[in-house]
Order: C-alpha cells, then structure tokens, then sequence
C-alpha cells in the first residue's frame, strides 16, 4: 500500500515509511472548534502530535472540545502546549492554575512547592485533554545579559536548578502527563535569542551547563527539547538542534537518553533564516531528533516540511532507519500519555500554592518596607515577546484589587518621550508615596532612565524589579506572572488577597 503513485524525486514510499516520516512532525494550525482540512489529512497520514497555542483557546469546555476531536481522529496523537508557568502560558482563558515562574520557585527553593506548582499545571492540562507539556525549562541563566532565558530558568546554580528539575518532572509524570526538559544544552549561556538569530555558547565543554539534562534524563524526563544555539565545544559548525555530534553522540551516546527528542520550532529565525524550516526538518532528523516543531499556523510551512523529509527518504539523503527508530520512540510515547487518556474527573491540585510559593520569592535588600497605601505606581515592562505568550498582567492592576485608592500607569515599551512620561508620573504622584517598578532594566535602558529621572526628583520612591532582581530594588518580585505581582502587590498594601 503506497499513498501515491509516484513520489516528486523518486520511488513511491511504503506505506509504512510514510507514516513513520508523519510521525515525527509536530504541527500548530489555526481554529478553535474545528480542524482546517490539511491538518485532518496530515493526522490520516500519521501526525504525531499537535502543539496549541494562546490563538487555539477561547475558554475550558472548548479545549475540551477541540482536544476531544482530535483525538477521535486519531486516539494516539500527542496534543501538546507550552506550559511553563508564571508570565507565560496560553491557558488564561482556560482558567489555568496561576503559579509564578521557574526563577521564583527557585528562589523560594521548596521543591515541595515547585513540585505542588506543576501538579496543578498538569492536572489542569488533564482536565482540558492535553497530555503532553513543554515545560520545564532546564537552562540555566548564566550570562546576566542573557535575553530569553531569564526567569524562566530556575536559576543560575545547575545544582539548584536540577533539583526542581527532578521535582517538577515527577509530579507531572505522577498525573500522567509527559514533561519535557528544554533547551538542550543549554541556552542559559548566550547573549542573543534564537528566536531572533543564530545564538553562541562559547564556553569550553567543562563550563556548559549539562547538569540539569543529566538530572532530567536520571528523572526520567519522557522528552527533550534542543535548543538552536551553536556550541563549539561540541560542534562548531551547527546549531545543536542539527548536530549529529550533540543529538546523537553527547545526549543518546553520554547522557544516555533514549525518550522522544523534539526539536525547538523550525520557523525561530535561528533555523529558518540560514536553512530555512524545510532543510532544517530533515537536518534535524537525520542529526538525531525524533520530533521538530513547526508552530506556525500556516500548514503549508509544515507541508513543506513533510515533503522535505518524504524527499530525502526517497533520495537516501535520509535513513529510513533513522526515521523508523524516531517514529518508534514517537510511538512509545503516544503509548504512555496520549492513548491512556480517558476524559472524565481529574483529581483536584492545590490552587494555593502558587501564590504560597510566589510570596515566599518575595524579597529585599533588608527588612520588607512598609506598606505604602494610596501610592502612585508607575509600572515599566517590555513590551511582550512575540513568540512567548504573555497575558498583559501589570502591577498597578494587582494594587488597586487590595487598595482602590492607589493611582498610576503602566508603561509597557518605551515611550516616544520619556521625560513628559517622567514629568507626567511626578505630577499625578503629587505628595502620595511612589513606587516605581521596573522589568530587566538591565536589558532595556529605557527603563533605567525612567527609574533613575523619578528617583532623581523623588529620592523616597519605592523601587520594584519584576525580572530579575535589580541593584538597589527595595522589593524584588523575580518574575512577573500575575501571582508574583500579586504578591508585591500584598507587601506595598499590607492586605492579603484572597484567591480568585
């Protein structure tokens, strides 16, 4: 049986081959209640997973639906999101858990909690038929300059980061939902974002950050994620999501690891610009992964893909064996966490532990300040990464739920004129006590301009860093998801809130 009388560069494939090559795609798509036509077709084909995003969710019983339908078209398909937890996630309007990011829970290092926070995370997941997760980011932020990692790790000590590594994995294998460590190995030591361009780690092999993965793979972490990003300790020609020497040689042959390994999405600038996603589908599997991610909504891009890969094998530029041995592992994998599933009651978590853990990251160079009620804030944060979603949270919002009375404005890019938005905040402050709040002004001078004119011209102005902590901050929040500002907001007011 063939699914084709003739191949566009030669011989017809068998039928077999053909679904194992399907099998290592992972496609996004548009809608929300129906599935576009070429996606049906791609799933009749062999697809092996599909990834949601913020543009697939309008609200619970509908991810419900979406994930229920395609999941009679085809049962052993992975349904798959990134849920990393804190300011990014696409299941607001699902009514997802609110816990704070990894570098919060690092903070608060009670793996107790960061285990707590992806129980809930992934019973949520459960609940709306999603059963596989992108997430935990196993980076570690080791270059203060780094502009994607961030709070998104779990720090920048590898011993620290792999415990919560560990706990987080085991409580979202407990539900039965599989996790995935990224970005492997490591994006924690760059200074670019792959999203944008090709990013280098140039730090000797001794130096990279390896412990985590080992800690994941010894967790059993079920996936892996690469990371675009060239190491030239290991290979210093290719980005490792394309690089037999650290796919197959470092992570299959060192570390040992022999779950799914799935690929960062092919259209980040990092692949698409110099490759282009087509070359870096087959690239990719050829070097070792078993899955590549194409995220886009556009299906032709991950037609494209498809067509690339099904080339290759007919040309022998692509083993079958290789694609034979990825499907398996794809395979495997849809036998533990998508077939499994069954809808029906998903055993409650613990709703309040992330705002718990999210208080406990709260700190300060000293003693907490007082409560400043009735202040003027002036929120400073940048504007949202494009391809991380993010749900507009801002810190004036989080006060005013706990004190009315307070005033100010959020600030979110750089202004146009930043000295009228000075002059604007000092004279809407007037004599009320101000708090000016900043996000990874180390990244963004902007921020630190606005800071330092409103320090300048009100020395008892409460500074906040909502990032990763900053010099002379008076409270440091270290994330930014609404639980974490939520609970600064807690400390600037002196109420607790009570949960939604």
């Amino acid at each position: 049986m063939t699914h084709s009388a003739a191949g566009p560069v030669g011989p017809v494939l068998p039928a077999a081959l053909d679904e194992a090559a399907h099998r290592c795609l992972v496609a996004g798509f548009d809608g929300t209640t129906t599935v576009p036509d070429t996606l049906k077709r791609l799933i009749d084909r062999g697809l092996g997973g599909v990834i949601l995003f913020t543009r697939n969710i309008r609200d619970a019983d509908q991810v419900r639906e979406l994930t229920g339908t395609l999941r009679t078209l085809r049962p052993d398909l992975l349904v798959a999101i990134d849920n990393e937890g804190g300011g990014i996630g696409h299941l607001v309007a699902a009514g997802a858990p609110e816990v704070p990011g990894s570098w919060a829970l690092g903070v608060a290092d009670d793996p107790s909690l960061t285990a707590a926070c992806a129980d809930a995370l992934a019973g949520h997941l459960l609940s709306l038929g999603i059963t596989a997760s992108y997430a935990p980011v196993a980076d570690v932020q080791s270059r203060p300059e780094n502009p994607i990692v961030r709070t998104r790790a779990f720090g920048g000590d590898p011993e620290l980061v792999s415990r919560h590594l560990r706990a987080w994995i085991e409580a979202t294998e407990a539900r039965g939902v599989a996790s995935c460590a990224k970005h492997f190995p490591g994006h924690g030591g760059t200074v670019t974002d792959s999203h944008h361009e090709l990013s280098v780690d140039p730090r000797p092999y001794e130096r990279l950050d390896l412990a985590p993965f080992r800690a994941a793979v010894d967790a059993g972490v079920p996936m892996l994620m690469s990371a675009h990003v060239v190491f030239p300790a290991l290979d210093p020609d290719l980005p490792a999501t394309l690089s037999p020497r650290v796919l197959s040689d470092l992570l299959r042959g060192e570390l040992g690891f022999d779950g799914v390994l799935v690929s960062d999405a092919l259209e980040m600038k990092a692949i698409a610009d110099r490759y282009g996603e087509a070359a870096g589908a087959r690239l990719a599997l050829a070097a070792g992964a078993d899955q590549v991610i194409v995220a886009v909504p556009d299906l032709q891009v991950t037609l494209a893909c498809r067509d690339a890969v099904l080339d290759a094998l007919r040309t022998g530029d692509l083993a079958e064996e290789r694609v034979s041995e990825a499907a398996e592992r794809v395979r495997r994998l849809a036998l533990r966490y998508a077939v499994p599933y069954r809808p029906g009651a998903v055993a409650t978590w613990d709703a309040d532990a992330g705002l718990t853990a999210a208080r406990q990251a709260v700190r300060s160079g000293g003693p907490l300040p007082e409560p400043v009620p009735g202040a003027h804030v002036v929120d400073c944060f940048p504007p949202p990464h494009p391809a991380l979603n993010w749900g507009g949270e801002d810190l004036l919002t989080e006060i005013r739920a706990l004190d009315p009375t307070a005033t100010g404005t959020a600030v979110a890019g750089e202004p146009d004129d930043l000295g009228a938005v000075a002059e604007e905040a000092l004279r809407a402050a007037g004599e009320r006590p101000l708090v000016v709040a900043v996000c990874d002004a180390e990244l963004y001078p902007w921020q630190g301009r606005l800071r330092g004119a409103l320090l300048t011209a009100r020395p008892d102005a409460l500074p906040v860093s909502t990032g990763l902590p900053e010099a002379g901050s008076a409270v440091s929040a270290h994330g930014r998801g609404r639980v974490n500002l939520r609970a600064v907001a807690e400390v600037l007011t002196g109420r607790t809130s009570e949960r939604d």
